[in-house]
């Protein structure tokens, strides 16, 4: 099975020597749920630098015969948060890691959390700041029509951005009709939190490593700029040594 370790980011194969499944039906008599099997899942991580460990449980009601998972937990980590990088600064990131972590818990909330992750990106990133995000938003799209915005900052990303502001503000406004309720849900919620770790590393990760690169050619150059000064030198000790 291919697995990514959730703490070191590490990509691995997991095999019967660190990973456990197992089922069990909890014994409870006659119940309204039917019948209830939990069950629970682990895996060791394999890098030698971290060797944690991920715990997953899970309630299965079998009513009517076929299993259906009505409530899934990740116990070890508590959330589905990747390790992020520190370019990217502190506040956005744990905006990120509370939004993975309420997923379950609070699928309106994280889609919030998302909303406010991506508002701080766009001031952060982008140096766009206005009294609102749907301005904010048509400022950076106005960048980018005008081929002024950021490297990185495509008009699908600014869409994109677009549309978890709509969702984000179930959270953060209240309707006008306060009997109209629009739901989302956990799998919603985690596209918007996979939105935010593609931006997370087409802005800031795809940034970094381009000022690493360029930092590392100009460091070469100037060690063989240093190099021929060098060898320029030796070369008219010796011409005056000859004289």
């Amino acid at each position: 099975m291919n697995w990514t370790c959730p703490y070191c980011d590490k990509a691995q194969t997991v095999t019967v020597a660190n990973h456990f499944k197992g089922q069990m039906l909890l014994d409870i008599g006659v119940s309204a749920s039917g019948p209830i099997h939990l069950q629970s899942e682990a895996i060791s991580c394999a890098n030698e630098d971290c060797r944690r460990a991920t715990v997953l449980v899970r309630l299965i009601n079998y009513k009517g015969g076929r299993g259906k998972t009505f409530l899934a937990r990740q116990l070890m980590p508590e959330s589905a948060a990747r390790p992020q990088p520190d370019c990217i600064p502190a506040a956005l990131r744990e905006d990120y890691a509370e939004a993975c972590l309420v997923r379950d818990l609070s699928p309106k909330a994280s889609a919030t959390l998302a909303r406010r992750c991506l508002q701080g990106m766009i001031r952060d990133f982008c140096g766009i700041s206005k009294p609102t995000l749907f301005k904010e938003i048509a400022a950076l799209k106005q960048q980018v029509d005008e081929g002024n915005a950021p490297r990185g900052v495509s008009i699908e990303s600014v869409e994109a951005i677009d549309y978890i502001r709509q969702i984000g503000n179930i959270g953060a406004h209240m309707e006008k009709d306060i009997n109209i309720i629009v739901d989302v849900d956990s799998d919603e919620a985690q596209v918007l939190i996979e939105l935010i770790e593609t931006l997370f590393d087409e802005w800031y990760v795809a940034r970094a490593r381009r000022e690493e690169r360029f930092a590392k050619v100009k460091q070469i150059a100037d060690e063989k700029a240093q190099q021929k000064l060098l060898a320029a030198s030796a070369v008219g000790d010796e011409a005056s040594s000859v004289d």
